[in-house]
């Protein structure tokens, strides 16, 4: 399944001076970046990650909801 389908919410956060990418479908999946083409691109690796984890330890991968992103 490719990243690009779950859905992403990204936004600034000035205390941490970077843009925070979330992936809600995905517990515990997030990333950052300098910029919100990096926390874009951070969070798609991400995703990749879990997903590939999920499948090694046999948990369930949730199905995406559709691509929705928030800035």
């Amino acid at each position: 399944m490719p990243s690009a389908k779950y859905e992403m919410i990204i936004y600034r956060s000035d205390a941490d001076s970077a843009f925070i990418a979330e992936v809600p479908e995905l517990p515990g999946c997030a990333a950052d970046g300098k910029t919100y083409g990096e926390a874009l691109s951070n969070v798609e690796t991400v995703i990749e990650e879990w997903l590939e984890t999920a499948r090694e330890l046999g948990r369930p991968i949730p199905k995406p909801r559709g691509r929705l992103v928030f800035a």
